[in-house]
């Protein structure tokens, strides 16, 4: 009996050249496809990092990452609704706040005045609409002063270091031994003004130390970096390493202390002002409003629940847009 041929693959070529190789089971396979699948299935990294795609930066891909969280979302969206408030009260309150009838001082919820009327029989609902426009300005103001002067020193600290740093840090540790309440009753107590400056300059004043701590920080890693020492090996500026390598990639860290911060400061306000060192009447105020109130929670709780109430969401805030700036901006958290 003749002895089978060995099994040899066979290679042929369909009509449009492609070569296909027998299989030991008997079937046949589209190299050339085959090949195409392969490729198309390979793996390219993460989202916007294919071949066809650049590479997302570090904001692009914390704004991506921002508008899917519910946190952020909500945040947002009560801190919109603060601002425009605070730009257009006459929006959602037609009534003055300085407008008061003593005849109806400590009445509760009427038709039209659905918070009651305080002490002075000033309409409550009127007066926690507009306060939100003097502690939405202080907190931004306030906040924007620390993060300008406290990045500059402290980015100046971080990346100059000797002399410079060793100076500054023996300055912010005397700031950070005045404790801030007791600086506030010290400092505030001489002055006359009843304008929001007084404020926000004592928060300013005592809030950038904290800030230049966090700057010096961020700078000195970033300085570090492969790139930054490659533009100083080619000649770079040090103005030009400061806003083109170094800041872009250190100011992360300020914004979410700066975020976090905000809220801090509008309720820092509202304790100078219960305090009477803060702000001052006629000045419209939570602050003025709990104070004010505090005496008369007994008899008449809603004087003190709504005021109360608007500086605490508000303050919640501005905490919960600064907690998911954080997990947006940490590449720990990835």
């Amino acid at each position: 009996m003749p002895e089978p041929e060995p099994f040899e693959p066979l290679e042929s070529y369909g009509e449009e050249g492609r070569a296909i190789a027998s299989t030991g089971a008997g079937g046949a396979s589209d190299l050339a496809t085959a090949e195409a699948e392969t490729l198309e299935k390979t793996p390219g990294g993460p989202e916007g990092t294919g071949p066809d795609k650049k590479p997302r930066s570090l904001w692009s891909d914390a704004w991506h990452d921002l508008r899917r969280n519910p946190i952020f979302i909500i945040s947002g969206l009560v801190i919109l609704f603060l601002v425009i408030i605070s730009i257009w009260p006459q929006l959602i309150a037609s009534g003055d706040p300085l407008d008061c009838d003593l005849s109806k001082a400590q009445e509760g919820s009427q038709p039209g005045h659905p918070f009651g009327f305080n002490g002075q029989g000033c309409d409550v609902y009127t007066r926690t609409v507009y306060g939100a426009r003097t502690s939405v300005t202080v907190g931004v103001l306030a906040t924007l002063g620390v993060a300008i002067l406290g990045s500059i020193l402290g980015g100046l600290a971080g990346f100059f270091g000797g002399a410079w740093d060793g100076v500054l840090s023996r300055i912010t540790d005397v700031f950070f031994a005045i404790p801030v309440v007791l600086g506030g009753l010290v400092l505030l107590s001489v002055v006359t003004s009843s304008t929001v400056w007084p404020v926000i300059g004592f928060m300013v004043l005592l809030g950038w130390p904290q800030l230049s701590r966090i700057a010096r920080g961020s700078v000195i890693t970033a300085k570090q970096n492969d790139y930054v020492q490659a533009a100083r090996a080619l000649g770079a500026s040090n103005s030009r390493m400061m806003l083109r390598h170094i800041a872009p990639n250190a100011v992360a860290p300020v914004i979410v202390v700066a975020t976090i911060a905000l809220g801090t400061y509008i309720s820092l306000e509202a304790t100078l002002s219960y305090l009477g060192v803060g702000l001052k009447p006629p000045t419209v105020s939570w602050g003025i409003d709990i104070s004010s109130a505090s005496q008369y929670i007994r008899n008449a709780p809603h004087m003190l629940l709504w005021p109360a109430g608007a500086l605490a969401i508000t303050v919640l805030a501005f905490i919960m847009l600064g907690d998911a700036v954080r997990d947006a901006l940490d590449p720990k958290l990835r």
